[in-house]
């Protein structure tokens, strides 16, 4: 049933990344230019949040080399011998994946630290840097060990669906980070930043589905393919794949909530708030019922990585019983 300490890691890389590239992607179409430059909580927060990511990014990284070396060579971490720890990193795909991963957060902790002053292009760095990351990981799972034509097709895909999960799963971090009581505190304009942002979000999120749905039919058809659906729901991998989709279903479930009802009440309550003479509005009722929204797709979105971690290391059949 998988490493539970593998399977640990793969769980907390997989958030982590996503988020150091789904956070930095955030100001990119959320904020307009003038909202980056000016100092103002949220581009402080996104920085100071890139920073302890990009590290945890690469103590992460190291550590899950280490424990997939020691695993290889049947011992523990602690009884890892150096030499064929290099050897599985310069001889390996798993391997050069790590290096590559390792020098995309090196590079977005130095962007992080030292280019603040410039937020466009910062966020632009550290958004392909986190999207490199990301990527790397496509080769620790079912898609680096496929061959040939389909390997490069099902590695492209596998890609273009973390990268979109990427992107989504940042934009739900940065939004609670937005509307949290403390920034709605030290931030009053930030409610009507929050409100359009969050209408803005609804055509790159529209984007983020259509690219996961069809990416994910793609890798469900290369590693399973129709024909044997079946059969591998009788298996661990097929009925954590189905927690998935089901958790995936509950998401567009609550980003259409958000979409067509929180985020018009949320402006709406916005808007009356700035006029003096109205009575009606509710803002911090709307605030409320948005952020408990986010914090259940928040979770969803949590769920789905451990099982992606989980199921990563699975086979996708039951071994036939011997005859």
């Amino acid at each position: 049933m998988g490493d539970p300490v593998l399977i640990g890691i793969r769980f907390a890389l997989y958030a982590d990344l996503m988020l150091i590239a789904g956070l930095a992607a955030f100001p990119l179409f959320a904020l307009t230019r003038s909202e980056r430059l000016a100092p103002q909580p949220m581009m402080a927060s996104i920085w100071r949040a890139e920073r302890w990511l990009c590290a945890a990014g690469l103590l992460l990284s190291i550590l899950g080399m280490g424990v997939l070396a020691a695993s290889m060579q049947g011992v523990g971490l602690l009884s890892l011998e150096l030499q064929p720890f290099w050897d599985l990193v310069r001889e390996t795909e798993v391997g050069t994946a790590w290096v590559c991963r390792s020098a995309a957060l090196l590079l977005a902790l130095a962007v992080a630290i030292w280019m603040v002053r410039w937020p466009t292009i910062s966020a632009a760095v550290l958004a392909a840097a986190g999207s490199v990351a990301v990527a790397s990981l496509v080769w620790s799972g079912h898609a680096g060990a496929t061959e040939g034509a389909a390997g490069t097709v099902h590695r492209v895909s596998d890609i273009l669906h973390l990268i979109a999960a990427a992107v989504w799963i940042g934009a739900i971090g940065a939004f609670l980070i937005l509307i949290s009581p403390r920034r709605v505190r030290e931030w009053p304009g930030g409610l009507q930043i929050a409100a359009r942002s969050l209408d803005q979000f609804s055509r790159v999120g529209t984007i983020c589905v259509l690219v996961i749905a069809a990416t994910g039919f793609i890798n469900s058809q290369m590693i399973v393919g129709a024909e044997n659906l079946g059969r591998s729901l009788g298996s661990p991998y097929g009925q954590l794949l189905l927690a998935k989709l089901a958790l995936f279903g509950l998401m567009l479930a609550l980003a259409a909530a958000n979409r067509w009802r929180l985020t018009p009440a949320l402006a709406a309550a916005t808007a009356a708030s700035d006029d003096a003479e109205s009575v009606d509005s509710d803002p911090d009722a709307a605030l409320a019922a948005m952020r408990r929204s986010l914090i259940i797709e928040a979770s969803a979105a949590l769920a789905i990585l451990a099982l992606v971690a989980w199921f990563g290391t699975l086979e996708p059949f039951v071994a036939a019983d011997p005859v």
